[in-house]
């Protein structure tokens, strides 16, 4: 059997991919992992929200160093998705600081993590910028001889 599996819980793929964040319902506090009792108010029920698709880079590092196998430069940072802080990686962007700013505007996106051995794809999300950014690929420069991807 093939198909496709979210990467996170909070992430929904049908009918389009969006985020799904639990929402306390004495308070209004929002959370991404499973929790027995609200850390703002203590409340123990909480229902489902779905956020916005779109939203906006609020802060952000661009990250040069990381573990073993993990390819650097990325850029990781904090999006407000109507009110809602998303910690996400923004992806299909050039990592600098000449391409990425706080206050761009941006949208979610998916893409395939891994399959395993039967087709499944693990399905991973990030945000992208919404209008004129320079992609990653856009800023590579060709070598001589080579083929760009």
């Amino acid at each position: 059997m093939t198909g496709t599996v979210p990467l996170v819980e909070y992430l929904r793929l049908e009918p389009t991919p969006h985020l799904v964040a639990h929402e306390c319902v004495a308070c209004g506090a929002r959370f991404f992992d499973r929790r027995n009792a609200c850390a703002a108010c203590s409340g123990t029920s909480f229902r489902e929200v779905e956020l916005p698709t779109e939203g906006e880079l609020r802060t952000f590092t661009i990250v040069s160093y990381a573990a073993p196998g993990i390819p650097v430069p990325f850029v990781a940072g904090v999006v407000d998705c109507g009110g809602t802080s998303v910690r996400t990686n923004v992806i299909n962007v050039a990592p600098d600081a000449d391409h990425v700013r706080t206050g761009m505007k941006v949208r979610l996106a998916t893409y395939v993590v891994g399959e395993d051995s039967e087709g499944t794809e693990a399905i991973g999300f990030g945000f992208e910028p919404l209008d004129g950014a320079t992609t990653a690929a856009d800023a590579r420069e060709t070598e001589p001889g080579k083929e760009q991807r």
